[in-house]
């Protein structure tokens, strides 16, 4: 896997712990990440993942 990346890791770890149901403190405690700024920039919620909470 060459073309895997820590950042990467980064921004898909943030985006699932939001969609296991963890609040924003929560997420930015195990990121690491400081300003709502960051964590918004690091977090890419799936469609699918939206359209299964929504029923």
């Amino acid at each position: 896997m060459p073309d895997l990346r820590f950042h990467a890791l980064r921004h898909e770890a943030t985006s699932r712990l939001f969609e296991k149901g963890f609040n924003t403190m929560e997420v930015s405690s195990i990121t690491g990440h400081k300003t709502m700024q960051m964590l918004k920039r690091y977090t890419h919620l799936r469609a699918e993942e939206l359209a299964l909470r929504l029923g």
